[in-house]
């Protein structure tokens, strides 16, 4: 049995990145901090093609090229790694709006879930970001430790989401007495009555009963259309780059345009990289995907989009859409997918989970 090395749990230089990349993404806002990821996943993997084709050129390995690693030591790393930056931006969005904090008169929702507020220089704020960032750093460094079979930086975006909620009182799934999947109150505009529900002496009265994630991507037809839609384009993004991540980094980049207002840009992250990645998991280790039918490529990145699109919506209808703070429904939708090519290449049903950890 192999020995597991839990040693990086503890390394201080790493928990004093993760600190400070947990306190940069509360100044910043948990979605301008992701956001940042995806550009920082689109530069690291252009960088790596760009050294593979200079080295399969001059017949010399990307390694010996020197290639920085962009993607795993900066975009999934303590600087723009979602589970450390990310994740605690949305934890410090929490605790400021129990401190009365957000000001955004624009925001409909509850103000813990106004992550694209950036938070500032408030030193208390900053800390609760630093210790949100270890946290995050700690779940996903033992998921990969433990070699659990779904992405470890998903799940710590995840589970981070689930500690600070408890950590700042805020219910787990909130008031579901209109039914738990039901987004229909919403439609008809009902709304909360005040201090029913309050749970931190701010504008309760003005709340929805029911806040779905996306107010324009909610609707299970359209949610699994853009699904199906976003896997054949990250599919075959990842047949012709042979790249598991740089659909997920366009797809996260994209929501740029999101954070500035434009309406109805669609969330597809989640969808992208299960995409992707169950695309490259059709060929054995070491063999080129472009072996694969692309055709079998495209249906399958088709499959995985659609069904981690769905996934994501029921996230969000359970744990989301009656809650106070941001318990992020893509997140949960790529440990879900991820999970299920790790099972897939376990029971042999795929030739290999590509980067997923397998037990």
């Amino acid at each position: 049995m192999a020995q597991i090395d839990l040693s990086g749990l503890w390394a201080v230089e790493m928990l004093i990145a993760a600190f400070a990349g947990g306190a940069f993404g509360a100044a910043l806002g948990a979605l301008p901090a992701f956001i940042f990821t995806g550009f920082m996943v689109i530069a690291g993997e252009a960088a790596e093609i760009a050294n593979r084709h200079i080295g399969q050129t001059v017949g010399i390995s990307a390694a010996e090229l020197d290639a920085v690693g962009i993607t795993g030591s900066i975009a999934f790393g303590p600087v723009f790694g979602p589970h450390i930056s990310f994740a605690a931006g949305a934890a410090a969005a929490a605790y400021a709006a129990r401190k009365g904090y957000i000001d955004d008169p624009g925001f409909d929702y509850h103000p813990a879930k106004d992550i694209p507020y950036a938070l500032g220089t408030k030193p208390d704020v900053l800390a609760v970001g630093g210790i949100f960032g270890i946290v995050g750093y700690w779940i996903a460094t033992l998921s990969g430790a433990l070699s659990l079979p779904w992405d470890p930086i998903a799940m710590g975006v995840t589970l981070s989401a689930l500690v600070h909620r408890v950590a700042f009182g805020y219910p787990i799934v909130g008031d579901t007495s209109r039914g738990l999947l039901n987004m229909k109150p919403f439609e008809a505009e009902e709304m909360r009555v005040m201090g029913e529900h309050a749970t931190d002496g701010g504008a309760e009265n003005s709340r929805f009963l029911v806040e779905p994630w996306l107010p324009h991507q909610y609707k299970w037809a359209n949610v699994a259309a853009i699904g199906a839609v976003v896997g054949v384009l990250a599919a075959y993004t990842a047949y012709v780059t042979e790249s598991a991540f740089l659909a997920f980094g366009i797809s996260a980049a994209s929501l740029v345009f999101l954070n500035l207002g434009v309406a109805n840009i669609p969330v597809t992250h989640h969808m992208a990289l299960p995409a992707s990645t169950a695309a490259l998991a059709l060929v054995p280790q070491g063999t080129p995907i472009t072996e694969a039918s692309l055709v079998v490529v495209l249906v399958v990145g088709a499959a995985f989009g659609l069904i981690c699109a769905l996934f994501g919506e029921l996230f969000q209808r359970v744990f989301y859409a009656h809650g106070d703070t941001h318990w992020d429904p893509p997140a949960a939708a790529i440990v879900f997918g991820t999970f299920l090519i790790a099972v897939l290449a376990l029971v042999g049903v795929l030739p290999q989970s590509v980067w997923v950890p397998l037990p």
